[in-house]
């Protein structure tokens, strides 16, 4: 039969979207972005997340902070970075609220509330950051990748399988002319949304495992042009500033770059790594 030749394009089709759903499954917990919410942590944890929460209803901002940094040692949780965030924010600490904001959005891109309180924060640091211009296309593109996890873009990846599978089936075995072109067109959109979910996924789940940014979380610091305090001094950049990371090999100091190229060396106790 003539469709026994489309065989083997499912089969890999069907691999090929199970094993990015395999490796977009983060050691991360994929919970809600609801401040109060249950989220699945170990039991003797569970005890911990209801202190932290009334500790920080109660306004015991730092105890909160506390807690909630005890209970992300048993794994990472957005909401968990987004209520230790919150709990920085309130007492005055905007570097660490600006870092664990950045935390939370890299589980939970697409969350809104994770988003709007971080632009808040990063309204109080003393270095503002001036976006650089990016063509409409790729801006688009980043926010539309943003809006879902890496787990949520394989998941629509293997739906859209399922349903390029069914548009496939009425193509070759429906008699009537008019279905089998709604599964041909239907078949080829479904097949573009696989083929998008999956490296959607793989980009995601990069930016989840590189972790190649980091926050300044002292006071201020100078960049250098040496990895040495005797280095010339070039700059300095303040609390809260997010900056990339150029070289991450050497354990006294590490390279960053800002978002207009300038490069330079900062003492490895002055960053903290996303």
């Amino acid at each position: 039969m003539n469709w026994i030749k489309y065989i083997p394009l499912f089969v890999l089709l069907f691999f090929s979207s199970a094993l990015f759903a395999q490796d977009a499954n983060m050691p991360e917990d994929q919970i809600d972005s609801m401040s109060t919410d249950t989220l699945y942590v170990p039991t003797s944890a569970i005890i911990s997340k209801q202190a932290a929460d009334s500790a920080y209803i109660n306004n015991d901002f730092v105890g909160a902070a506390e807690l909630y940094e005890l209970l992300l040692m048993d794994g990472e949780a957005a909401d968990v970075y987004y209520n230790l965030g919150n709990s920085y924010y309130k007492s005055g600490e905007t570097a660490r609220a600006i870092l664990n904001y950045e935390r939370a959005l890299l589980l939970e891109p697409g969350n809104t509330d994770i988003r709007f309180n971080l632009e808040m924060a990063r309204a109080k640091a003393v270095d503002k950051v001036e976006e650089v211009p990016e063509i409409f296309f790729v801006s688009w593109t980043k926010s539309l990748i943003n809006t879902q996890s890496a787990d949520s873009w394989a998941i629509c990846g293997i739906v859209f399988f399922v349903l390029l599978i069914v548009a496939a089936y009425f193509y070759i075995f429906s008699r009537k002319v008019v279905i089998k072109k709604i599964g041909f067109f239907g078949g080829l959109v479904c097949l573009c949304v696989v083929i998008l979910a999956n490296v959607f996924a793989a980009q995601q789940k990069r930016h989840l495992l590189e972790r190649n940014s980091a926050i300044i979380v002292q006071p201020s610091v100078t960049v250098r042009s040496t990895p040495s305090d005797s280095g010339t001094s070039l700059f300095v950049l303040h609390e809260g500033r997010k900056v990339d990371l150029k070289d991450n090999s050497m354990k006294g100091w590490k390279e960053i770059r800002l978002e207009d190229g300038k490069v330079g060396w900062v003492p490895a106790a002055a960053i903290e790594v996303i």
